[in-house]
Order: structure tokens, then C-alpha cells, then sequence
């Protein structure tokens, strides 16, 4: 016997229930959790009250089996831990099969950043028509704040405030906080609002529109972002999140204050901010050499 329409309908009832999600992670939250309810039909596994952790255990592995990495893998158990939770809270299910469990791990890889002359390079956007000087604005305050490509796109013309020389943007689980914008950026951003009106459309709060004239979406961005690369002949494919990647490299080599990078990104944990602190060892013994006091190794000659 496999799941009655009562446990299809408990995780329906779980997914609506988790608005506050970026639509990405619900979906992937979806899939997660469809992945492991057909697990369970195969099963034989009729209520969720009777999905324990040695069954959970296996779907795990098997999806391991089946190529998954440790980051799907965690995600995967992020969804089920959530989800038990939910059933818990209702009444549903008294333990959360999810807990303890472990998955595999796989590095970490530093992600892929321009330096700061090829961050420079791609600001230099040339012409003076709207949609080059609205594309100066949004690669400045992305690159000037860490912004992810959703939180810029989600800005609105409030969401800037002049005096401060800061932006509030809303970022994961809905948390809002401040970035600073940087004099490239400001000046950037006033020179797109002196030509916004004439593109936006009546009563358009987004700080970024389209030539359509309403909210520029996502992929408008990336795809502009590709053309300019390419056209600035930069040596890598760029997209909006190494913008953010290379915001957080360049703080951490200029200032070494993690926790300052971390409050900027809006990282919940640091740990997500250390992947930033793999820098180059050449960079690493430099920095060495000139901060410890015991520090002036003696080089071959």
C-alpha cells in the first residue's frame, strides 16, 4: 500500500506553507520531497509518522548512488527537516527521521571572481543611450554592495537612500538589510534616474526597468551582462553572481574583517562566508610577511 491522498495533501499543505522561501528553494524543496514520497510509495510507506531514519538513511544513499552531491544531499535533508517540522508543530508526526542523519561531503571550491582590474574593465561600459547607462548603474550597485542578482532586481526607487549612500535590499528568508553604494555606483545610479522616466511606466516603483518599462527581470540582466563581457573582450564568461563572488573576494584581501564581509553579504552563518577566505597563497604569505612580527623568513638567494 502506498501513500494515501491525506499525506499527498500534507505536503501540498507544507509547501504553501513556506512563502517566505525564494520561489528556487521551494521549488527545489518540491522536488526534494516528491523525490522522497515516490521513495516511500515504492516502499510501502503509507503515513509520514512511519518514515524512521534507517529508511531515510537509504533514500539518501540511493540518491548518492544515483549521483548526487553532499550539497544536494544536504539540501535534500534541509527539505525533510523543515517538512517534519511542520508535521510536528501539527500534530502529525512525533519525531523528525531527518535528525542525526549525516551526508557526504564535497569541497568547497572557491567561486570564480574577477579581479579588480577586470571588475573595472566591465564597468566601463560604453555609450551614453539609456539602456547602456541603466546597465552601468545596475553592474556598479551590484558590484558596490555584494548585491545577489534577486535583491537588485526586487530594489525599488525607495530602497535607495542618497543621504546615507546606502540601498535596503530584501534578501534570503525575506530579511532585509543595508549595503552601502559606493560614489561609482551613486553616480551611476543618478545618471540612469536623469533617462528612468522616460522608459518607466506610470506608477512603476522598480529602481530597474525594462525597455518595456516595467521590473527588468532576471534573465534580462544575465544576458546583458554576457553581451557586455563579450564585447569588452574580459577572458571569462561572466554572470550577475560573480559580481557578488568578486564583492566579497576584494573586501576580504583589502580588510581581512570576515565578520564586517559576512554582515555585508548577509550571510545567517560565517561558515558560508569562509569559502571567501581561500585565497591565494602568494597573497596569503605576503600578507604574513608584513603583519608577524617573527615573520621575515629568510629566502634563498
Amino acid at each position: 500500500m502506498g501513500m494515501g491522498r491525506a499525506a499527498v495533501q500534507q505536503l501540498d499543505d507544507f509547501l504553501r506553507s513556506v512563502q517566505h522561501l525564494s520561489p528556487h528553494t521551494r521549488n527545489a524543496y518540491r522536488r526534494d520531497l516528491e523525490a522522497l514520497r515516490a521513495y516511500c510509495e515504492r516502499e510501502g510507506v503509507e503515513r509520514w509518522s512511519r518514515l524512521d531514519g534507517a529508511r531515510l538513511g537509504a533514500f539518501v544513499a540511493q540518491r548518492h548512488r544515483l549521483g548526487l552531491g553532499g550539497r544536494s544531499l544536504r539540501r535534500n535533508l534541509s527539505a525533510v527537516r523543515a517538512f517534519f517540522r511542520y508535521l510536528n508543530r501539527s500534530g502529525l508526526a512525533v519525531a523528525n527521521p531527518a535528525v542525526g542523519l549525516v551526508t557526504p561531503r564535497t569541497p568547497r571550491l572557491l567561486p570564480r571572481a574577477l579581479d579588480v582590474d577586470q571588475a573595472g574593465q566591465l564597468m566601463r561600459i560604453p555609450g551614453d543611450d539609456a539602456l547602456a547607462v541603466r546597465d552601468r548603474a545596475i553592474l556598479e550597485l551590484m558590484y558596490s554592495g555584494g548585491l545577489r542578482l534577486s535583491e537588485a532586481v526586487a530594489l525599488d526607487l525607495e530602497g535607495i537612500d542618497w543621504i546615507d549612500g546606502t540601498a535596503t535590499v530584501l534578501g534570503k528568508g525575506s530579511k532585509m538589510r543595508k549595503v552601502p553604494v559606493g560614489r561609482y555606483a551613486d553616480a551611476a545610479l543618478k545618471a540612469w534616474l536623469k533617462v528612468r522616466a522616460s522608459f518607466a511606466a506610470a506608477q512603476e516603483r522598480a529602481l530597474f526597468v525594462s525597455s518595456r518599462g516595467t521590473r527588468i527581470s532576471p534573465r534580462s540582466i544575465q544576458e546583458r551582462m554576457r553581451q557586455w563581457a563579450i564585447r569588452l573582450k574580459l577572458p571569462v564568461h561572466v554572470h550577475p553572481h560573480m559580481l557578488r563572488h568578486s564583492f566579497a573576494t576584494h573586501m576580504l584581501e583589502s580588510s581581512g574583517d570576515l565578520r564586517a564581509v559576512q554582515e555585508l553579504l548577509g550571510h545567517a552563518d560565517i561558515s558560508t562566508t569562509q569559502v571567501y577566505t581561500h585565497l591565494d597563497f602568494q597573497h596569503l604569505a605576503r600578507v604574513y610577511d608584513q603583519a608577524h612580527p617573527r615573520a621575515k623568513r629568510t629566502r634563498p638567494r
